[in-house]
């Protein structure tokens, strides 16, 4: 390709941007990824045979895909179904129920659902069932064209399949079952559900690598060659940063599951911008920080003063008798000996504003009133606990902004 023809086909940096965030804020958010099946290829490989004999041969069949949120259930039939469904002729013949536990709360409200998802309202009519049997029944046959094979196979796709087992007699699941076991119509029924676990990704930390490589590449058919190959070629650099696989190994051995991976690198990816346009190994190690941080030790550094020193004081409470649940009137007692020995008037709050803050604080959920407690009790002496440890107040007090001299010190000889 000659140096004019490239230029002619570069784009402002903006725009390669732009598309760079597009398609990979789009891969990691699911509505796209990679081909690589880390771990679950045998599975794949089951479900799809499984499948095809019900679409092809019109034989019924069912399974259930058991595993922990994030396993890749959902990713792992959503890829099977698009194997199979490829061939115009099979997808044209095919139909899918897609029903979900935690809408289809009901057998009423699945059949209901059925009956929509097959176009069958105008079939159904205002015919009156005597039982749920009899109704499906009916929308089954309503679906055949002639034998068994020529009968018009189903896919019935029950996610959170656990919950349908907590419909009453389990009619649904009973009936869906009854008819995948008889000659009535090939059907396929396929469950989800995240109740045991079972599905688990067995890839190891170099799978686990390549798949970041996969979705943070750009694919061939990127807008501008030119910035589509700076940008792989960083990347491939970048994968052999020491930085990097540290935080990725660390992110690996806390969690393998590729929701949190995605979020981790969604995370990477916002940090790219006109003024950035390529990753650096500093966007992995941030992201890996924001990615673990305390929430709590966050609340703090946003708290007022006086609301930090109520904290110190539970704090120091907690070490005077041993972890025990406190009340408002002791906390503002041990506060008072902080001001009266530091004899600041600028500490030196009312009351009643005081309160104001301690009850702030129940609101941050920084602290909980003790359970099994009358409601009736005075909120000055209502026992509260702490939910809060040494190592959130330290840190929150090493990045707390502009915080006094004494109120530090005090909070060190608390915490040591």
């Amino acid at each position: 390709m000659s140096k004019r023809k490239s230029k002619e086909k570069s784009l402002p940096l903006g725009e390669c941007i732009s598309q760079v965030q597009a398609q990979l804020r789009q891969r990691l958010l699911q509505r796209g990824r990679p081909d690589r099946r880390c771990g679950v290829e045998a599975q794949h490989k089951h479900l799809v045979e499984l499948l095809k004999r019900t679409v092809i041969h019109g034989e019924s069949n069912s399974a259930l895909i058991i595993g922990p949120r994030g396993s890749g259930k959902t990713m792992l039939l959503r890829d099977a179904l698009e194997e199979i469904l490829t061939v115009r002729e099979i997808k044209d013949n095919v139909l899918q129920v897609q029903l979900n536990g935690l809408l289809q709360t009901d057998d009423r409200i699945a059949l209901k659902d059925i009956t929509r998802q097959l176009n069958l309202e105008n079939v159904v009519g205002e015919r009156v069932f005597g039982s749920i049997a009899e109704n499906l029944s009916f929308l089954l046959e309503a679906l055949k064209t002639g034998d068994r094979t020529s009968s018009c196979p189903v896919l019935f796709v029950l996610d959170e399949f656990d919950l349908f087992a907590h419909h009453k007699n389990q009619t649904l699941l009973y009936n869906l079952f009854d008819i995948a076991q008889s000659a009535q119509a090939p059907v396929a029924v396929i469950g989800l559900t995240c109740r045991l676990i079972h599905l688990l990704n067995s890839f190891t930390f170099s799978d686990y690598q390549e798949g970041v490589k996969d979705l943070l590449s750009l694919a061939p058919e990127f807008p501008d060659p030119q910035y589509s190959e700076k940008w792989n070629t960083n990347l491939q650099v970048l994968l052999e940063n020491k930085s990097v696989e540290e935080v990725l190994q660390k992110q690996f051995n806390t969690s393998k599951d590729m929701r949190s991976l995605h979020m981790l690198l969604l995370l990477v990816l916002c940090r790219v911008n006109g003024s950035h346009p390529h990753l650096s190994a500093g966007d992995f190690v941030e992201a890996q920080r924001l990615r673990s941080q305390d929430s709590k030790a966050n609340i703090l550094h946003g708290l007022s003063v006086l609301e930090m020193c109520l904290v110190i004081a539970m704090k120091h409470l907690q070490d005077i008798y041993s972890g025990e649940p406190f009340n408002f009137q002791m906390v503002h007692n041990e506060f008072q000996k902080f001001v009266q020995r530091k004899a600041h008037s600028v500490y030196n709050f009312e009351k009643p504003v005081v309160l104001k803050a301690f009850e702030h604080l129940y609101q941050l959920e920084l602290i909980k009133p003790m359970e099994g407690l009358s409601v009736r009790t005075q909120k000055e002496y209502r026992l509260m606990k702490l939910l809060l440890d040494h190592s959130q107040i330290s840190e929150a007090l090493q990045k707390y902004p502009n915080c006094p001299t004494d109120v530090r010190q005090w909070a060190m000889s608390s915490l040591s």
